[in-house]
């Protein structure tokens, strides 16, 4: 997934730790979600599709 020059990645507004560190990133495409850690983000990731992610933002917000 890393791999894939289209996706278009950026942080999260609401990952922030207390170290300032513990980030995501997120690329979006019509499809899917992709999700990533922003330290390493040679580490895989996850590809959601869109209700799926869509579900997730609900239970958290």
């Amino acid at each position: 997934m890393t791999d894939r020059p289209d996706l278009h990645w950026f942080k999260s507004s609401y990952s922030d730790g207390s170290e300032g560190d513990s980030c995501v990133e997120v690329a979006v495409t019509p499809a899917s979600v992709h999700v990533r850690d922003s330290k390493d983000t040679r580490l895989p990731g996850l590809a959601l599709g869109t209700g799926a992610w869509e579900g997730f933002v609900r239970q958290i917000s």
